[in-house]
């Protein structure tokens, strides 16, 4: 009996296998970590880090718990479990809207 998988592990093929790996490295290198800048909230101060994919798809990854530096999240946080909770603040997407139109954020083409 074979077992479903959502993709094959190439179990019967090693050097395809170090291939898918070695290349997921690469993956995630470029897709989380290359090209993120600092950014600071001009609001609370909280830095972040951004890639902007598009003018409208944009990575963030945050330094520290949002909840702990900004007020938006920490409102958020002390109301209690909220389901779709957003992912930035209306503050922080006006900075990062500013650093896109001052250059500072560069978006990928």
């Amino acid at each position: 009996m074979t077992s479903w998988a959502k993709a094959p592990d190439f179990a019967d093929r090693p050097e395809r296998r170090e291939q898918v790996r070695a290349q997921t490295v690469l993956d995630k290198e470029h897709y989380m970590e290359a090209g993120m800048t600092p950014i600071t909230c001009q609001s609370c101060g909280t830095e972040v880090l951004v890639r902007k994919h598009s003018s409208n798809q944009k990575t963030v990854q945050w330094r520290t718990n949002p909840a702990d530096h900004c007020p938006v999240f920490r409102k958020l946080a002390e109301a209690g479990p909220v389901f779709g909770k957003p992912d930035s603040c209306p503050s922080l997407e006006k900075t990062i809207d500013h650093a896109v139109a001052e250059g500072i954020l560069e978006v990928d083409r």
